[in-house]
């Protein structure tokens, strides 16, 4: 998809869990959410290559991280199959614009693909016009007619009845 020799997309390993708790950090701040992460290079670890709950994807330029997404499968009983759900997907401000993104976003569509996901999903929030507008050029839907619901903390406790 893109042509530059400089640019790669790459699996996460192990060693990589400061550079995504980096950018997730730099996510947030951007959505100015950063006073949320509570994500620490321990939790990251344990979650990505211990519990293996998502999979991160790296983006490098001449072999610097500039970006990143985090995914994980979903299932839809409708279709009875497993899809991916997107949680992050970032580039670095002076890397946007080059196609990086896209190409970030392909490697997630192509995973997609393989395994045979009839869905590829993610969220964005309402301010964000320049994302919101990217995506919308790939053709993807804003599902308008759902709505999304959250419980936290001791929300959910109290549901489960602790």
């Amino acid at each position: 998809m893109i042509k530059d020799v400089h640019f790669n997309v790459r699996d996460a390993e192990r060693q990589d869990v400061r550079v995504i708790l980096d950018l997730i950090i730099e996510l947030a701040a951007y959505e100015k959410m950063d006073h949320l992460v509570t994500a620490t290079e321990e939790i990251l670890e344990k979650s990505l290559f211990r519990q293996k709950v998502a999979k991160a994807l790296i983006a490098e330029y001449d072999g610097v991280p500039i970006g990143y997404a985090i995914y994980f499968y979903n299932f839809s009983t409708f279709t009875g199959k497993a899809g991916i759900y997107l949680e992050d997907l970032y580039v670095k401000s002076e890397f946007r614009g080059k196609g990086y993104g896209k190409a970030l976003l392909a490697e997630v569509a192509a995973v997609a693909s393989k395994e045979g996901c009839p869905r590829l999903e993610w969220s964005c929030l309402n301010w964000n016009k320049p994302s919101i507008e990217f995506y919308e050029s790939l053709n993807a839907r804003h599902m308008d007619e759902w709505r999304t619901y959250r419980l936290t903390g001791e929300d959910i406790g109290r549901l489960a009845g602790e």
